[in-house]
């Protein structure tokens, strides 16, 4: 198999050496290169440094995997800490090893709550595919090469030098550890650092990576061992996603794609300050919108894009900003004042320099609006603006009558007419002052049952 070593941080170099050949092995053959004797030699992977008599397979060193072989530390500060954090860490169970998915799941939780368990035996193939071996402990969105949620693979490196030669004092025991800074402490053994803080990140395990190509950690997407049933479809698939909710509802990708996808063509995320543009639990539970809104990459490219932009316009509405209503522009402006005149500004590439009205987002006009003067005059146009001549325009046969009847239902609530053109049976009213849930084919309130035997149809 081949290896990448980079000896004091250098640029890396492969070793070829047997699958089964020791870390005492790896040391000579560096040592033979590098013309340093290979008992000064220490090599060191994913936060911990490697015993002689360990091997390749036994230290979970896949293929072209890359390790760093380092000298002593110059210091003796460094040496004597180094010395101490052997004796404290000799124990600590291997980065490629961990599982931290409990920390996402609470101990007192019911029913579709705690779905994880360490022992792998019980995986197999009934859990979507028939795989003996362990399962994988991360997941990740590989951005440079696969473009999909993968397995991931945690690693580790020095805060200050940025070199994966730091030698973990405690392994990371929760998500939290891993994804929020300056919570584990370790020692540099690069020659020229005295970092002591460990920065932990993840990589695609789908294909060999480079130092930068890092991935977007998913720490609510688990292996499913205990084969609880989704949410949606019901099937018993693997990886699933687990909602922070207090009922941990269980949902798989695909139907989760499909949720994400229906509530952005209804534009139904939510613009939370401290979140992001995000989603709660399929079942509508409370408090529980997702916080790592790159799950939302599942969406694809195309559609995550799309999502983006909603979130941005969303972020101007909130803060009391107006979208330029001209075609094929849409920038997001924030007017200086309240004033009903509002110029789409040109510069830097952006803006079109439309000129519109505040509220009724027609071309500027003195005067007031149209819809303004309909309401005066007693008419209810439910926010759509219609002239005379359109209305000539505009009529159409009884079988078009009847074709609106079948596309639309009224709001249960309000009463407003809802088109639905694709997607669930959950339908939200679009009016802002409405938002009511309900049935698109009971035409209640969406309840449980709706949910359990016709949410797609």
């Amino acid at each position: 198999m081949i290896v990448y070593v980079r000896f004091n941080s250098s640029h890396g170099f492969p070793v070829e050496l047997e699958k089964g050949a020791s870390i005492a092995e790896l040391k000579k053959t560096v040592g033979r290169l590098q013309g340093v004797q290979p008992d000064q030699l220490r090599v060191i992977f994913a936060g911990r440094e490697l015993c002689n008599e360990s091997t390749l397979q036994g230290c979970d060193l896949p293929e072209q995997s890359t390790v760093h072989v380092v000298l002593p530390p110059s210091t003796s500060t460094q040496c004597s800490e180094l010395v101490q954090q052997r004796r404290l860490g000799g124990g600590m169970e291997s980065l490629t090893r961990l599982d931290l998915s409990s920390s996402r799941l609470t101990t007192a939780s019911e029913g579709l709550a705690v779905i994880l368990e360490t022992d792998v035996s019980r995986q197999g193939d009934s859990v979507g595919h028939t795989e003996t071996r362990g399962h994988s402990s991360f997941y990740v969105f590989c951005k440079t090469v696969c473009k999909a949620i993968q397995p991931g693979k945690l690693r580790v490196r020095c805060r200050d030098c940025k070199q994966g030669t730091l030698t973990l004092s405690r392994g990371p025991c929760c998500w939290d550890d891993v994804l929020l800074p300056n919570r584990i402490h370790g020692v540099c053994q690069s020659q020229d650092c005295d970092g002591r803080l460990a920065e932990f990140y993840l990589k695609c395990a789908a294909h060999p990576t480079c130092d930068n190509d890092t991935s977007a950690a998913l720490d609510l997407i688990m292996t499913n061992t205990r084969r609880v049933p989704c949410i949606a479809c019901t099937d018993i698939v693997t990886p699933v996603l687990v909602f922070q909710c207090a009922e941990r509802h269980v949902i798989c990708l695909d139907c989760f794609h499909l949720y994400c996808v229906t509530r952005l063509n209804e534009r139904q995320f939510i613009q939370e300050p401290l979140v992001g543009y995000s989603l709660p639990c399929a079942a509508g539970c409370p408090d529980s919108l997702i916080k790592e809104v790159h799950h939302f990459r599942v969406l694809g490219d195309e559609q995550y894009e799309r999502y983006q932009r909603y979130a941005a316009e969303e972020c101007v509405l909130q803060m009391g900003g107006v979208l330029c209503p001209a075609p094929g522009c849409g920038a997001g402006l924030l007017p200086v004042d309240d004033g009903r005149r509002v110029c789409c500004e040109l510069g830097n590439g952006l803006g079109c320099g439309f000129v519109f009205c505040r509220d009724c987002k027609e071309e500027y006009h003195e005067g007031p609006c149209r819809h303004m003067m309909a309401a005066a005059t007693g008419s209810t146009l439910q926010g759509y603006i219609v002239d005379e001549e359109a209305a000539l325009c505009a009529r159409w046969d009884q079988a078009s009558q009847d074709t609106i009847a079948k596309t639309t239902h009224p709001c249960p609530k309000c009463q407003v007419p809802v088109e639905k053109n694709g997607g669930c049976m959950h339908m939200v009213c679009p009016r802002p002052q409405c938002k009511f849930e309900w049935c698109w084919l009971c035409r209640v309130e969406w309840n449980r049952e709706c949910m359990g035997n016709h949410w797609f149809g």
